[in-house]
């Protein structure tokens, strides 16, 4: 349990720092990370890095589609994170 709960850290600050990179690469019109490897560091257990990322520096705020996966890995990965306490 020990090792999920350090995966769940890794992930959701990984993801929260490549919303921040995007965001950052946006502004300065240099190489973007691409939407599928945001939504999928959401998917693989990252959406509270991602939803903070999100509403922080204000990036993909209004795209359905990273608002609904968010929603979505949110609801499934609430219930792992709360037993593991």
């Amino acid at each position: 349990m020990r090792l999920y709960f350090y995966y769940i850290i890794f992930i959701n600050v990984l993801s929260f720092v490549l919303y921040g990179l995007d965001k950052f690469a946006a502004k300065i019109n240099i190489r973007r990370i691409k939407e599928k490897v945001l939504l999928n560091i959401s998917i693989f257990g990252g959406v509270y890095g991602a939803f903070i990322g999100m509403y922080l520096f204000h990036h993909k705020t209004r795209k359905k589609l990273f608002i609904g996966v968010n929603y979505t890995c949110f609801i499934i990965l609430k219930k792992p994170l709360i037993e593991v306490r």
